[in-house]
């Protein structure tokens, strides 16, 4: 295999033990520690959601018991609460290679591309087409189609899978959204020349960081993107529902407006001033009142970043699907699966999709197991990869469960088959 692992699945012993000495010399294997992780349970699923932080449970003790319970209204100020869309903001942005001063965590991932994609065609008034990503993860995709059926003259085009982003640019283009990680596939892009792309052709571009942001390493101002959005929920580990933060470069600040004039965004909030008047720097990008218990949480998630080294995340990130790549593929032949992810890490985010007509039965059976993917459809098995607290010991496990499954037919199981409103 790839990483001195042998890849057949005749012998477990050798390939349990190549595994286990690369998590003896992993140079991140420390902060597995730092996470709750249930025993017995191999989790898969950090693209979705990820892991909790041990320490989310005493910074909320001190948030409810000490600063609401004894502080009350006064830990606005006391506590720092009216600043953390901006504190943690920053603390995001450094993940993502911002500059402070240029990114705030506020609202939802949807709310917030609502934000920069308004934004974006309020500062190219000459230009009527934003383009998306056919393939986009859906919520992306209501949120420009609403966009440009509520703005008169505003068209969407989309960019089929596989298509040169060059052949949809053109001069009356005002905003190019691309998802820097496909959802569905886990194909990375470049976001360097496809920014300067956009650029050349006079538009303005907007990244979707969701499944790149904690695994990836991203530079925004280094790409002089101009917004960015994205989740804290999966690879961040900001918790279920954790509030989004987006990215303005510093340059389009002063000119830069936004359709939600919520009084947090007010330049004087407390002067209760009949009309509204934007801050100056990226708080105009705030709307209304921010949930601050879910910052709380949020924020152990995003300190404990100060002290990760991105680069090494990658190159773990990177040896970890292709190990979970090479132990299926040797497992599991002549099963049905198909490789759905780029093949080349380098195109490869922290994920790997095999498709499978019965991929839903089939996840469901791994979960019993105690290996936790999730299911897109119509037929994508999804695996995420959290370098974090992931080993390599498990990714074998994973293979192992999932070679069980098949060659069974566990999956065929009647209480596999049923779905409930969430896969």
């Amino acid at each position: 295999g790839t990483l001195g692992i042998p890849s057949s699945g005749d012998g477990d012993d050798p390939v349990t033990a190549s595994a286990e000495q690369l998590d003896r010399d992993d140079p991140l294997a420390a902060l597995r520690d730092l996470f709750a992780l249930p025993e017995g349970v191999v989790y898969l699923d950090g693209n979705s959601l990820g892991a909790m932080p041990k320490a989310v449970a005493a910074e909320m003790r001190v948030a409810v018991d000490e600063e609401w319970a004894g502080d009350l209204i006064a830990g606005w100020t006391k506590d720092g609460w009216w600043r953390l869309p901006e504190t943690l903001g920053d603390l995001a942005g450094g993940i993502v290679g911002a500059a402070p001063g240029q990114t705030v965590v506020s609202d939802g991932t949807s709310i917030n591309l609502h934000k920069a994609l308004w934004a974006a065609l309020d500062a190219r008034p000459g230009r009527h087409v934003m383009v998306a990503e056919a393939q986009s993860f859906p919520a992306d995709l209501y949120i420009a189609e609403a966009l440009s059926a509520a703005r008169a003259g505003v068209e969407l085009r989309y960019l089929a899978e596989g298509e040169p982003l060059a052949t949809v640019l053109s001069d009356d283009v005002a905003a190019v959204l691309l998802s820097h990680v496909d959802y569905r596939t886990g194909a990375l892009r470049d976001m360097a020349p496809e920014t300067a792309m956009v650029h050349d052709a006079g538009a303005l571009m907007v990244w979707d960081l969701c499944h790149s942001a904690g695994v990836v390493p991203v530079a925004l101002d280094a790409c002089e993107v101009d917004f960015a959005v994205g989740c804290t929920y999966k690879y961040l580990n900001g918790g279920p529902g954790a509030p989004a933060f987006i990215y303005v470069a510093a340059r389009l600040h002063e000119a830069a407006r936004q359709p939600l004039s919520g009084w947090w965004a007010h330049a004087a909030p407390f002067d209760f001033e009949r009309r509204f008047r934007a801050d100056r720097g990226i708080r105009k990008f705030l709307c209304g009142t921010q949930p601050v218990l879910s910052l709380r949480a949020l924020k152990p998630a995003l300190e404990l970043y100060a002290a990760v080294d991105l680069a090494a995340v990658r190159q773990k990130s990177m040896a970890l699907t292709q190990l979970f790549i090479d132990q299926v593929e040797a497992r599991c032949a002549g099963h049905g699966l198909e490789l759905l992810s780029p093949r080349d890490a380098e195109r490869r985010g922290s994920q790997v999709s095999f498709t499978h007509p019965d991929g839903f039965a089939i996840v469901q059976a791994l979960i019993a197991r105690g290996v936790v993917g999730d299911f897109r459809a119509p037929d994508v098995m999804r695996f995420g990869f959290s370098p974090l607290y992931l080993r390599y010991r498990d990714v074998v496990d994973a293979a192992a469960a999932l070679q069980d499954v098949l060659a069974t037919e566990a999956w065929r199981a009647p209480e596999f088959q049923a779905r409930g409103p969430v896969t």
